[in-house]
């Protein structure tokens, strides 16, 4: 098995939730020395389990979520999914994952999700895909980081599973100004995914989380290592069918920033243009302590 399908397995091993009880899933957390959970992997989780009660034929076609809690690494995380519509057209699930602390449950994630099984569009837009260099010209992301040492070390193990190629150097970008505050990043899951638009759009919300948060501080510049960053929402909006395991190009910015947290957009566009998701977050940044 070849290393791109090596990482490609061992994020679908997190994403492969075990069924405990109906609507209950339980989901695992990879070996790491972070003293927290990655935030995309317990929305990615809690995705695949609300997707797996849907009925057939539906496809989650948004999710707003909030991060209640840190999550514990060295516990495991119970997903409980309530069913709380199934009309003609759209379904809706709520999923509260759920850790032991010491004597008792606590809740560190919310998540509601909303499917459907589409229909002809009456008013039919999207975002045109901007013009940047092809990701096969950029240089890698271990490329990119290998001089970077420890100071690097965090980044590239949450990101394996995921390959990026930047536009930017992450730990030394120049401050940007208004209008030109976007950033940009390609990306792919790192090997082969399955057939199934559950997995797809579980891998895409993992990787939006991946870089997301940092366009709160484009405008000052610098980039990695200069600042401590939380997430405290995201949401996804997909508004065509998803390909994870094949380049997307994903764009961020920041509109406002304020009392110490900051406001990020995330748009989303497949290889070929097609506009497939849009992803907004806010979460606190706060100066790192040395």
């Amino acid at each position: 098995m070849s290393a791109e399908n090596t990482q490609a397995a061992a994020l679908l091993s997190v994403l492969a939730l075990e069924e405990r009880e109906p609507d209950l899933f339980v989901g695992k957390t990879p070996g790491t020395t972070m003293q927290r959970i990655f935030g995309g992997q317990v929305a990615g989780q809690a995705l695949m389990a609300a997707a797996s009660t849907l009925p057939e034929g539906r496809a989650v076609h948004s999710l707003h979520s909030y991060f209640l809690r840190p999550g514990d690494p060295n516990e495991e995380i119970r997903y409980a999914v309530e069913r709380m519509r199934d009309g003609r057209t759209f379904s809706t699930r709520r999923v509260v994952a759920w850790q032991r602390r010491g004597e008792k449950d606590v809740a560190i994630f919310a998540l509601t999700a909303d499917a459907s099984a589409g229909e002809a569009p009456y008013a039919e837009h999207s975002l045109p895909m901007p013009d940047v260099p092809a990701p096969e010209s950029l240089p890698t992301f271990l490329e990119l980081l290998a001089a970077r040492g420890d100071e690097a070390r965090m980044a590239m193990s949450i990101g394996m599973a995921v390959e990026q190629r930047m536009l930017e150097h992450p730990f030394d970008r120049p401050p940007k100004s208004y209008p030109d505050t976007k950033s940009w990043t390609w990306m792919k899951v790192a090997g082969e995914l399955p057939d199934d638009q559950a997995v797809h759009a579980a891998a895409l919300t993992f990787a939006s989380d991946l870089s997301l948060l940092g366009a709160g501080t484009a405008r000052m510049g610098g980039g990695w290592g200069r600042t401590a960053g939380s997430s405290l929402d995201h949401a996804v909006w997909f508004h065509q069918p998803v390909r994870a395991d094949e380049w997307f190009l994903y764009e961020t910015d920041s509109p406002a920033a304020s009392h110490g947290r900051a406001l990020c957009f995330g748009q989303i566009w497949a290889v070929d243009g097609t506009h497939i998701a849009t992803v907004t977050q806010q979460g606190l940044i706060r100066p790192l302590e040395r």
